[in-house]
């Protein structure tokens, strides 16, 4: 048994639409594929993986570092301890094998999409889904069903109010009960007259979300913060840089409501110092890591220790990305719920054909790996790189 090849395509998931801080007219992402020499129901079992959109593909660092540590290594170290299949722990080892500490940068989104992609070959050649397989070594009961909120409200080129509404409304019709909007790219009064357009819209059939994309200094985070108490948000998100965090902790005192933040940062010691010097609360706030801006499940479950050990519960953490990995990560491991991106960046965003979104919650397909396989539009894109 043995990884044969590594392989990646940078692709362009370009949009008009822009947050706070970014466009994405010129976004792009990496899809990865890990071939094995397995062969299960007579396919050789690929592993794929991408990298969340807002950061952008990593190509060069896949090729030029990370690709050539997985096919160097000796196979029988790559392995783990039964022989038969891979031990994504080794893998990422030799992957981050000669590097400094510190300095995490694109290189923790290079490493978080080759892990995806790895861990989506284990699950296969164990035959299970890959949320079945972590709640299976961490010794708990899976949990298929999964709160999911709809990611959306970007500023776009002509957007008025109406449109924002109709938007927002559409997903409330496909099933969800916790819609998010973008603020920050505009006014105050501009961003005040969206939101109770939106909240006017939805009233009491689902809870808002709002979502600054580190966009604010301290003055404008707390300017917004005295306007945003005065709603019944679902959360307030990011409001300044992420590594500020004296600017986070500052910002508890004027907003009583829950705060989300953690999408941008990229390792357990960066989630472990946001929890000793953000001011986050663990009794009503939301941390959103992403595995695949952030070393992968690997570092994820030494983030979540980290968690652990600073009186943190998993049911507090809604990953970022909007993508399988983090489901199966939520239903495996216990987190509170995920992103979902139901018209956007795709074929990378969504759920499998066949699921459907109920009451807020998805329940998750029965199938190997992450479940690729079952999103007809993206498993086509992956084998054109692979199969």
């Amino acid at each position: 048994m043995r990884i044969v090849d590594v392989r990646e395509i940078t692709q362009p998931i370009a949009s008009p639409i822009r947050n706070a801080y970014i466009d994405f007219t010129k976004m792009t992402t990496s899809l990865v594929a890990v071939v094995t020499d397995v062969v299960r129901d007579g396919r050789r079992v690929v592993g794929y993986g991408f990298n969340s959109n807002g950061r952008y593909g990593q190509g060069g660092l896949i090729r030029e570092r990370f690709r050539g540590r997985i096919l160097e290594a000796d196979p029988r170290s790559l392995l783990d301890g039964t022989g038969e299949n891979l031990d994504p722990h080794r893998i990422w080892a030799a992957m981050m094998a000669n590097e400094k500490p510190g300095g995490h940068g694109e290189r923790s989104v290079a490493v978080g999409t080759l892990d995806m992609a790895i861990w989506d070959a284990t699950a296969k050649i164990a035959g299970q889904p890959l949320f079945r397989l972590l709640a299976e070594q961490e010794g708990r009961e899976a949990d298929p069903r999964v709160f999911v909120y709809a990611a959306g409200g970007y500023y776009y080129p002509g957007k008025d109010d109406t449109a924002l509404r109709a938007e927002m409304r559409s997903y409330l019709d496909r099933g969800y009960n916790v819609v998010k909007m973008k603020i920050g790219g505009a006014s105050l009064a501009e961003d005040r007259r969206r939101i109770e357009a939106v909240l006017a819209e939805i009233g009491a059939d689902a809870r808002l979300a709002v979502d600054a994309n580190g966009r604010f200094d301290l003055e404008t985070a707390i300017a917004y913060a005295k306007a945003l108490r005065e709603y019944p948000l679902f959360w307030y998100e990011e409001a300044g840089d992420p590594l500020d965090y004296a600017l986070q902790a500052a910002l508890a005192e004027f907003y009583p409501g829950p705060m989300a933040t953690g999408e941008n940062l990229f390792s357990h010691q960066d989630a472990r110092n946001l929890l000793r010097y953000g001011g986050m609360r663990p009794d009503r706030d939301w941390l959103q890591f992403d595995c695949a801006l952030s070393y992968g499940l690997v570092e994820y479950l030494r983030t979540l220790e980290a968690l652990h050990q600073a009186g943190w519960s998993p049911r507090r953490c809604i990953p970022h990305g909007g993508h399988q990995m983090s489901l199966n990560i939520a239903a495996g491991l216990g987190l509170g719920g995920n992103e979902s991106y139901p018209d956007l960046f795709q074929p990378y965003g969504g759920f499998p054909d066949s699921v459907r979104v109920e009451d807020g919650h998805i329940v998750m397909p029965e199938l190997p790996g992450i479940g690729f396989e079952g999103k007809s539009d993206l498993i086509r894109v992956m084998r054109e790189l692979a199969e």
